[in-house]
């Protein structure tokens, strides 16, 4: 059997090998392919029966393009770099890697928070520079820390990864609030549920950890952002384009929204023109959340563990 790893720098980057992998059969591996060039992902899936991907898309121009390609393994959770459509239709199974992440991604999540809660970061690099050495006090500090004690999150995306950050977030004495429309009013384990627009104008924080849908693709938007708080924070570490992200820049610069922390972006790598990238108090890092070592080593398994299901006629983690 031909398989073919597509992107596979990022999920193996030096301390995660391919081995088990290249062991299943015929192996040809990629460390990057170029999204935007067709012609070399079809050129680099070739005959393979078997890819991993990880952000390159297929689309139904890949799918007629490579008859021979019969499963796809997802070498992550979300998945909408595949045409689900367009696998259906040409008989290509599709699965993913459901939970690999979740506590790596709700720890990121939460370090952004403490970031913008207490500037640790920001403060270490200023006593670099020398301001404490050349301080007339004793200590000096840039905007005061924020207390989590008390203050209202609210998580849009009550999923494994949402609920991870809750678990988290609530050990700092926080109030949890999660959107469910058909759980509104229910209790949980860390909180409560509410309805999405009660969550916007309730939280304090609102953190989002849902999947990319076209129900909530821009779904931080002028009109729901002028529902929440004033000086409300925002924490994304889900999909970029859940963010309108002009709206968010406005909000920024007006004060509407305090702060943001932001690990992902519409388009990655985030483009020189990105309005973010000049914002104030807006915290963005580079899609990195996913990435500890131990999520990746995961990964890797889960990712050994579908193909061989595949081979067995028992596909697991099928998606679409």
């Amino acid at each position: 059997m031909k398989l073919a790893v597509l992107d596979g720098y990022m999920m193996g980057h030096g301390d995660v090998s391919f081995a088990p992998v290249e062991a299943l059969g015929e192996c040809v591996y990629y460390d990057s392919t170029d999204y935007a060039n067709p012609a070399e992902i079809i050129e680099h899936i070739g005959d393979a029966e078997v890819i991993l991907v990880n952000k390159v898309p297929v689309t139904e121009e890949i799918f007629a393009a490579c008859p021979d390609l019969k499963f796809i393994c997802e070498t992550a959770t979300g998945y909408n770099n595949i045409d689900l459509q367009a696998a259906k239709k040409h008989g290509v199974i599709v699965s993913n890697v459901p939970t690999y992440g979740t506590d790596t991604v709700a720890q990121f999540a939460m370090a952004l928070l403490l970031e913008i809660c207490n500037g640790v970061g920001h403060h270490a690099g200023e006593v670099a520079k020398g301001r404490w050495s050349q301080c007339k006090y004793n200590c000096f500090w840039d905007f005061s820390n924020i207390e989590l004690a008390g203050k209202t999150v609210g998580i849009i995306g009550a999923g494994r990864i949402g609920m991870a950050f809750a678990r988290m977030v609530q050990g700092f004495g926080a109030e949890i609030i999660a959107g469910h429309p058909r759980k509104a009013g229910q209790d949980f384990e860390y909180g409560r549920y509410l309805t999405l627009d009660e969550v916007y104008q309730r939280a304090d924080i609102i953190s989002l950890h849902c999947p990319l849908t076209a129900e909530t693709e821009k779904m931080i938007n002028a009109d729901t952002i002028a529902r929440m708080k004033d000086g409300v924070i925002l924490i994304n570490t889900s999909r970029g384009q859940l963010v309108d992200e002009a709206a968010l820049r406005a909000a920024l610069d007006s004060g509407k929204v305090r702060a943001a922390g932001l690990d992902v972006v519409s388009s990655e790598p985030i483009l020189p023109d990105n309005p973010l990238l000049e914002a104030k108090n807006c915290i963005l890092t580079p899609h990195m959340a996913w990435s500890a070592t131990e999520a990746r080593q995961r990964l890797m398994d889960v990712c050994v563990e579908n193909v061989k299901a595949y081979m067995a006629g028992q596909p697991i983690n099928v998606v679409g």
